[in-house]
């Protein structure tokens, strides 16, 4: 009697701990799958929010730099001066202007930044930051391609159209210049570099 009831304790325990094994093993594959793509998601909104940071500093830099900057030559009498401001060039101007609204729009994206931080699949605020990042990007680099032109101009001058080079006498004008052109590509490259991070974060929803 005794050995029968052990085999049918035996033989009622065994499938019970096999269906309690394959009950288990689908429920952690699943949760598992399901946590991967938002932890990558969140990640990706985190760089994606330091990127605009840094790409904040970059354009503020150069719109800071470029707004200031001036510079007169002593001679000997008051009222026989060569000064150079950023005004002076209207591309300098534009410059100016652009890398302003190009750094107002960011420290406005950061809101939008936040939402998908905290809801990473969310694909509005995604594609709205795409956008918008394509269009700010394009003006960036066109105004720092514009500035450069002037800037190089300014060093090296053109022999066929008789402009001689200005930083000779403007030196801190062109150096102040040069740093506010290369500020500004850092935060065109910057944008460029969120543009293919929210396309490549988009196509994997």
């Amino acid at each position: 009697m005794d050995s029968g009831r052990r085999d049918d304790s035996t033989v009622i325990t065994m499938p019970e701990s096999k269906s309690n094994g394959k009950g288990k093993a689908p429920a952690v594959a699943m949760a598992t799958t399901k946590a991967a793509p938002g932890g990558w998601k969140k990640g990706v909104s985190i760089f994606d929010f330091i990127l605009r940071l840094s790409a904040i500093g970059a354009a503020l830099g150069a719109t800071a730099t470029m707004g200031t900057t001036d510079e007169t030559l002593p001679f000997f009498t008051q009222f026989f001066q060569f000064q150079a401001e950023y005004d002076d060039f209207e591309v300098f101007l534009f410059f100016v202007v652009a890398n302003g609204i190009t750094s107002a729009y960011l420290v406005l994206s950061l809101p939008f930044a936040i939402v998908c931080i905290v809801r990473p699949h969310a694909v509005g605020p995604r594609l709205l930051l795409l956008i918008f990042d394509t269009v700010i990007m394009a003006l960036t680099i066109g105004a720092a391609a514009a500035a450069a032109s002037i800037v190089y101009l300014a060093h090296s001058g053109n022999p066929n159209a008789n402009w001689l080079p200005i930083c000779q006498q403007f030196g801190d004008f062109c150096q102040s210049t040069s740093a506010a052109v290369v500020s500004s590509f850092i935060a065109a490259f910057l944008l460029m570099f969120l543009v293919v991070l929210s396309g490549f974060a988009l196509r994997r929803n």
